[in-house]
């Protein structure tokens, strides 16, 4: 069993390597190095860099939680969703580079793309418990998978926003989460109508089947 401060270093490895250098030549024994580990512990810690990574992000997570004000279950959900979205931006502040350097590597590889967006789901899955919001069952995957979309696009912006106050991040995070907003609105709106006109429809009665008697008459002799 590796200790959690070995778990730790490994991870903090990652992710300095991952600042300073393109996703694909963060090696597996380079990271080993960097954390000071023999390879053995590596494996016996994580099941390889995508393992690492989705260890830092349960970090943030667990961070973000941890900062959550019981004072904004009073707010709408639009704004407990931006005040905990924009708590993960402060949160994410020192790893920008890496953040960076992650994302562009995804641009050229499916299958980290398809790893990140999985490793995020889960995480909006913690953000929209955090504000109030029910995130488990089918509607709570399709919730999350829809906030990883707006969690994507604004930290486009993000990585670009040298502001100090991130000005331009506060502003396209509320802009995204009004048009999901609307967006859920309407979902909500065409599901209630689905479900009026199901109601509504008239319901087809069981053809009778023929009496006995019917059946003989019409067979031939």
């Amino acid at each position: 069993m590796v200790q959690e401060k070995t778990r730790k270093k490994i991870v903090d490895a990652l992710m300095a390597l991952a600042a300073e250098r393109q996703w694909e030549d963060v090696t597996l024994e380079a990271l080993a190095e960097r954390a000071g580990v023999p390879l053995a512990t590596l494996r016996a810690a994580f099941d390889g860099r995508g393992s690492a990574l989705a260890e830092f992000v349960r970090g943030v997570d667990q961070e973000v939680l941890a900062r959550v004000d019981p004072g904004l279950a009073q707010e709408a959900v639009r704004e407990r969703l931006f005040d905990v979205l924009f708590s993960r931006f402060e949160v994410l502040a020192p790893h920008k580079q890496a953040i960076r350097n992650l994302g562009r590597a995804a641009l050229r590889d499916p299958l980290l793309a398809l790893e990140l967006n999985r490793i995020t789901a889960t995480s909006m899955g913690w953000m929209l418990t955090a504000a109030g919001i029910a995130s488990t069952g089918g509607r709570g995957f399709i919730r999350a998978q829809a906030l990883a979309l707006v969690y994507a696009r604004v930290m486009r912006v993000w990585l670009d926003d040298d502001d100090p106050g991130l000005a331009r991040t506060m502003a396209a995070l509320d802009k995204r989460l009004r048009e999901a907003e609307r967006a859920a609105m309407q979902i909500d709106w065409l599901a209630g109508l689905a479900r009026r006109a199901r109601r509504a429809r008239p319901r087809r009665r069981r053809a009778e089947p023929p009496e006995e008697s019917d059946l003989a008459e019409g067979h031939p002799s």
